[in-house]
């Protein structure tokens, strides 16, 4: 074989191709074949032999042509065997590559063939001859003709049917690769690509994951002959059908307490993250695959998924693409929010679809999966986290003020969407090393430089940041020191939740603990007086936490104990003896605050007794300090009154008067601070008999001193006379002169001492009468001054005087409203009925609870001890309820008849505004404690205690039954406000119950049964019912149908516009009469709307499904018969709302506010008909259907019913007509009523926006006519309300008037004439 071999190539080596051709031709096909292949195995001169068997073989002649067609078939499948060297098959494939052109057609046919045939039987497992499928096919698409069959076929045919064939069978999972690359060299049309892709595609679930990646880079780069989105959408679908199967595969794992998996999470997830990497090197290179990715999911967020969320975040580090990618992330975010809330609001929707996929949840998997070594994501998460929180965070109120409270739960999509960012950087932090340091920076830079806008939701996260891993957190403490630097100049509110937040850091550090006391000496003497304020934050913060040794332990304590916590008690007795020298330092440079304005003493006062509390080793210094302050303004000698000096609680700047010292917050601190070590102490000395003397004589010294004052203050101040403060009726109080402000401070900080003393005399009183007495007399002290106050602040032109905040502690006005109301026991009943007995003090207990319970409600908190602590403020209102409730249900009204010749409210109806506060503000703040807050209330044997909806219920029917006495007495009995109290109460317990609960069905049942029966003239009260109403119908079902009825009611009640025709009776709701129809009609125009955005978001959803949709699937040719269960929801809505407006347009409505909101909402009404319309004219265009017969019923209800009544409604509306009445009064009335009604419409573009949407909507009726081959336009009636209008009635009068007169008329028709162009000039 070897000389055959060398003969071979050393003719090939001469001149004469003649010798060579004979000597091949002398050559058996065997003996060819077995020297190609021995030659090949060995790797020695193959070239060299190939090219002289090639050249010994003139394409021309037959024998020629069929030496190289057998050399082909041999070398094709020995390339493939994988037994030649990879070098040696690389130069056979070359070489046969260049003489393929020289093939005859049939030639050419029967390699195509042998390379189908291997594919299909999988031998192509190594992929090294396909290269050269690529060149026999191209020059096959070059041939003229070829025979197929029994026919003939041109070579490009002939090529599309071999391309059909392949991708028509099935292909071997391993060669699936090869075959990808071989098809980027093959020229094919566009139908032949996206068959090709479909293939490919269909074969990523059969091939082994690990094989994926490689798969994935040949497709990308075949998406540059174009199906861009075809491979886009294929693999994210693919991942997403993988990170499915993993999620379902963990539940059942979970479940059933087993391992199932087929792939293991940490594979998939690194092949997820290799695929993302060089799908984003492709978009880098092609920014046409970066836009149709973008593009695909713009469209609906309901193609996103964890893996998409991934790609995107890694396609935004491409610059250009970055804000876009954003700007997606956060509309998808925010609509999907949106969406949920719309969902979660309405059982219409929710009856219609399924729950919606959350956006939230893909991002924070992303999150999870991200610490696969993703560190090409880990960036854009940062970046989305913080952009969500800047764009959704609170925003500033007017004059930079924050709009929003402290915290409440997140309810607004807003909020939502705020929250999720600072949980992805909160996850990011815990999970990924190098970000944290780019997160703890940027988040300190935003608290740093944001001060124009609130940045709770930064501190939020940075105080999450700290609990969360402390330790992590003090490799970066440079950081935190800097921001140190900044304290001074950063608002109040900053500053405290900063400092609370780094809290747990400072007791591991004392390198930062030692630079926050520097920052905050100095700003001790900043020139801010916010900076000043922040210092003593700061001081105040340090005192509470830094316990000295032998402090009693506070079981309240508020800062939540954290990892870092255990580092510090490795030393704690050297850290508490070092920790109270160092207290005992902060407290001396806190004295010197004792010199500065009034706010930042009243700061110190407000916070010593939360030091105290959790620091009583402290005790002596913060009580001696207080004590020689007290003296400052004490007037020793025990004969003169008054007992305080209050002009040095003064000062004047220029012509100006400040209050320099808030002498009520002081003693008010005193009092609690010495009632507080009291009670501590009597506690301890019943545990431990002998204890420290000298201290114990130390701490009497000052108690008993403290004691004294307070008692003598107590008397002194019962004689005091108005007189005495230069405070009497005839004293000047406008806040317009020094002498009124003056005046004003002073009475401020009397009635502040008098309800200071009154506290501490009722717990020293401990229910002694004559201690009662003089509580009692203190009372009506403060009472005289606040009536003189509330006098001359009424008749005073300045600004009005608000009343002062109570100083009564919540804990303790808790106690008293207990003790006045339920307090059963013998031995205190004598005491207490001196209070119960003075109507006038048990009103001002209650008034004070409800300002209280008002300020937790606006800010969270509220003022004095215990104040900040939720659990203790929560107990308190748990107490406070259960007082209110059982003072409002159990004391008859007719006891308080008496008090209701007097314009002041009940003491019942304060109890109401006292629940409805307290219900609000749990709900708001705690929504989770709701349940808790209900079971503290005594609940009797009626409902069991452990269920919490049959308590909530338990309440619902309390109130119920309250409201319905108050219905079932006389209208002149009815009181209005307890009776809107009552149904506010209501609308708040009912949110509580589950919509699909028989509570809540029993709720709605009782609802509609109370309007439909009560026929109050109040329509404030109505206005409240029917909000009631519609709040628990949404729940229930679409309220469609009682608008409807509602509608009928208004206008059977008001009339008809037109004055001739009698309006059949009806009388659903007898709620609805001629003093509420009104705003009845308002409310019902509010729910129209919101059926209208429940409409408009299906049609908006059905539109998106419809575009991404494939034309021709199996949804989209349906049957007529079978309309789609959206449309036909959507028409029936629709169908419903326009016989209600019909009814409605056709309603003499009063001019005014009534007429311009329906006069838009039918504007909005045409609006949604028209995007009906336009989305029947894209279905007609892309699926060829007829339209329904129920939307062809709707355009008919349209145009002969709503759009007749809509132009007579124009009419009426502009004419400004109401009733006419007989007498001049009512004329006149009329009159003014239509002037302010003409202008109201002239102001507003109501009229035309409605005659344009109605335009509009008849425009697209007739393109939707021409595309559905349907006359719609058949119900439509030609429009007559435009400028220029001809009243038949006024035009026959004018004619008989004319014929009466003669020339005088002339010339009015002249001026007449000219008036439409004056019309015309104006517009």
């Amino acid at each position: 074989m070897k000389a055959e071999m060398d003969k071979i190539v050393s003719l090939s080596d001469g001149e004469s191709t003649v010798e060579l051709q004979k000597y091949l031709s002398s050559l058996t096909n065997d003996q060819l074949i077995t020297a190609m292949t021995n030659s090949a195995l060995r790797g020695k001169k193959v070239g060299t032999m190939l090219k002289g068997i090639l050249k010994g073989s003139p394409p021309g002649s037959s024998e020629g042509a069929n030496r190289r067609l057998l050399v082909y078939e041999h070398l094709i499948p020995l390339c493939e065997s994988g037994d030649l060297q990879a070098e040696v098959a690389a130069d056979i494939i070359g070489l046969l590559m260049l003489e393929t052109r020289t093939l005859s057609g049939s030639s050419l046919a029967k390699l195509a063939a042998l390379f189908v045939d291997a594919i299909k039987a999988g031998k192509m497992g190594s992929g090294k001859s396909l290269e050269l499928f690529p060149t026999i096919l191209t020059a096959l698409a070059a041939c003229a003709a070829l025979s197929y069959g029994k026919g003939e076929l041109s070579g490009e045919e002939y090529k599309k049917q071999l391309i059909n064939s392949l991708c028509s069978s099935r292909w071997d999972p391993q060669c699936v690769i090869h075959l990808t690359t071989m098809f980027r060299d093959v020229p094919l049309s566009a139908e032949e690509l996206q068959f090709l892709v479909d293939k490919v595609l269909r074969m990523f679930s059969k091939m082994d994951l690990q094989e994926i990646p490689p798969l994935v880079y040949q497709l990308l780069l075949l998406s540059a002959k174009g199906c861009k989105k075809q491979i886009l959408d294929g693999i994210v679908s693919y991942f997403r059908d993988q990170d499915d199967r993993q999620e379902e595969e963990q539940e059942d794992g979970e479940n059933l307490h087993l391992e199932v998996q087929t792939i293991p999470q940490d594979q998939l997830r690194h092949v997820e993250g290799t695929v993302i990497l060089h799908v984003v090197f492709a978009i880098r290179l092609d920014h046409e695959l970066g836009r149709e990715l973008l593009k695909s999911f713009k469209t609906s967020y309901g193609d996103l998924c964890p893996f998409s969320v991934a790609l995107l975040l890694s396609v935004a580090r491409v610059q250009r693409y970055e804000e876009q990618v954003f700007d997606l992330l956060k509309g998808a975010v925010i609509k999907s929010y949106k969406d949920e809330q719309l969902q979660q609001g309405s059982k219409f929707l929710q009856d219609l679809l399924p729950v919606h996929c959350s956006v939230a949840k893909m991002i924070l998997d992303t999150v999870k999966n991200s610490v696969f070594g993703w560190d090409h994501v880990t960036q854009g998460l940062v970046q989305l986290g913080f952009f969500l929180m800047d764009t959704f965070g609170p925003k500033p109120g007017p004059f930079g003020k924050s709009t929003e409270g402290p915290v409440t739960a997140a309810r607004t999509p807003s909020q939502q969407a705020c929250k999720l960012g600072g949980q992805m950087l909160l996850q990011g932090f815990k999970m990924h090393e190098p970000i944290r340091g780019e997160i703890l920076e940027q988040v300190l830079n935003r608290l740093v430089t944001k001060t124009a806008s609130p940045v709770s939701h930064y501190l939020d996260l940075f105080s999450d940041i700290v609990s969360s891993a402390p330790m992590i957190l003090l490799e970066s403490s440079s950081k935190v020191t800097e921001t140190f630097d900044h304290l001074t100049y950063l608002p109040l509110g900053t500053v405290q939740g900063f400092l609370k937040a780094v809290q747990p850091l400072l007791k591991v550090s004392m390198s930062l603990k030692d630079s926050l006391i520097l920052v905050l000496r100095k700003a001790m003497f900043s020139s801010q007086l916010d900076g000043r304020k922040s210092a003593v934050t700061g001081f105040l913060l340090l005192l509470k936490n830094f316990k000295v040794l032998g402090s009693l332990a506070s079981s309240q304590s508020s800062q939540a104990v954290s990892s870092s916590q255990v580092q510090v008690d490795v030393h704690s007795r050297y850290n508490s003896a070092a920790n109270e020298a160092f207290c005992l330092e902060i407290l001396s440079s806190l004295r010197r605050c004792l010199g500065q304005q009034a706010d930042v003493r009243l700061m110190l006062y407000e916070g010593f007794y939360d030091v105290l509390r959790r620091n009583s080793q402290l005790a002596s210094s913060i009580m001696q300090t207080l004590l020689s302050q007290v003296r400052r303004y004490y007037e020793p000698e025990q004969d003169l009154l008054p007992p305080v000096k209050l002009e040095p609680c003064i000062t004047a700047h220029g012509d100006q008067v400040y209050l320099q010292e808030p002498l009520a917050h002081l003693v008010s601190c005193t009092v609690h601070c010495l009632t507080w070590l009291q009670n501590t102490h009597q506690a301890a000395n019943l545990n431990v008999d002998d204890s420290d003397d000298e201290a114990e004589e130390e701490d009497e010294g000052y108690k008993s001193e403290l004691q004294t004052i307070l008692e003598s203050m107590t008397r002194r101040m019962i004689k005091c006379e108005l007189e005495d403060f230069e405070l009497d009726k005839s004293a000047e109080f406008s806040l317009g002169s020094s002498v009124g402000v003056k005046n004003n401070i002073f009475a401020v900080l009397v009635m502040g001492l008098y309800e200071v003393l009154m506290e501490y005399n009722f717990i020293r009183a401990n229910y002694n009468k004559t201690r009662l007495e003089e509580l009692l007399e203190l009372f009506h002290r403060h009472h005289k001054l606040s009536e003189i106050l509330k006098e001359k602040s009424g008749k005073g032109r300045g600004p009005s005087h608000k009343t002062p905040r109570s100083l009564l502690s919540m804990g303790f006005v808790s106690t008293l409203i207990t003790a006045l109301f339920r307090d059963n026991s013998q031995s205190r009943e004598e005491a207490l009925s001196v209070l119960r007995s003075s109507g006038e003090f048990v009103r001002y207990a209650l008034s004070v609870a409800v300002q209280k319970i008002q300020q937790l409600e606006d800010t969270g908190h509220t003022d004095g001890p215990d104040g900040q602590h939720s659990d203790r403020t929560f107990r308190f209102l748990c107490d406070m309820t259960s007082v209110l409730m059982w003072r409002y249900t159990n004391i008859p009204r007719a006891v308080e008849e008496a008090g209701k010749k007097e314009k002041r409210c009940s003491l019942s109806q304060l109890c109401l505004d006292g629940l409805l506060r307290i219900f609000t503000t749990c709900q708001q703040r705690c929504p989770e404690k709701m349940a808790q807050l209900l079971s503290a209330m005594d609940v009797e044997d009626e409902a069991e205690q452990d269920d919490v909806a049959e308590i909530n219920y338990f309440y619902i029917r309390q109130f119920q039954r309250a409201l319905f006495t108050q219905l079932s007495g006389g209208e002149e009995d009815f009181n209005s406000r307890e009776a809107q109290l009552l149904v506010s109460i209501l609308t708040v317990l009912s949110r509580q119950l589950k919509p699909s609960s028989k509570q809540f069905v029993q709720m709605i049942t009782w609802t509609v049964k109370i309007c439909k029966e009560t026929s109050f003239e109040d329509s404030a009260f109505c206005k409240g019912l029917l909000s009631l109403l519609f709040s628990l119908q949404v729940l229930y079902k679409t309220p469609a149908s009682l608008l409807l009825e509602l509608c009928q009611d208004i206008h059977s009640q008001l009339g008809d516009i037109d004055q001739d025709v009698e309006v059949e009776k009806q009388c659903h709701f007898a709620i609805v009469n001629m003093k509420t129809a009104t705003a009845a009609a308002l409310l019902v125009l509010t729910q129209v709307d919101r059926v209208l955005d429940e409409v408009d978001w299906l049609i908006a959803r059905k539109k998106s499904q419809t575009a991404s949709e494939k034309p021709g699937s199996a949804d989209a040719s349906q049957a007529a018969g079978q309309q789609d269960p959206v449309e036909k929801a959507v028409t029936l809505q629709l169908g419903t709302l326009l016989t209600a407006l019909n009814e409605l347009v056709q309603t003499a409505l009063l001019p005014g506010n009534c007429t311009v909101t329906l006069l838009r909402e039918l504007s909005r009404t045409y609006a949604t008909l028209t995007t009906l319309v336009k989305y029947y004219i894209q279905a007609c265009a892309s699926q060829h259907g007829s339209l329904p017969s129920r939307f062809e019923k709707l355009v008919k209800l349209s145009g002969s019913h709503l759009t007749p009544q809509c132009y007579s409604f124009i009419t009426y509306a502009q004419s400004g007509e109401s009733n006419p009445g007989d007498d001049k009064k009512k004329k006149k009335r009329n009159e003014v009523n239509a002037a302010a009604s003409a202008k109201l419409l002239r102001e507003t573009t109501a009229i035309p926006n409605l005659i344009f949407s109605i335009e509009q909507y008849e425009k697209y009726l007739i393109t939707l006519s021409k595309k559905s081959k349907v006359n719609l336009m058949q119900y439509m009636k030609l429009s007559t309300s435009r400028d220029f209008r001809i009243n038949a009635a006024t035009l026959d009068a004018a004619l008989q008037e004319q014929e009466e007169t003669g020339e005088t008329q002339e010339s009015q028709d002249a001026e007449e004439s000219q008036e439409p162009k004056r019309k015309k000039r104006k517009q």
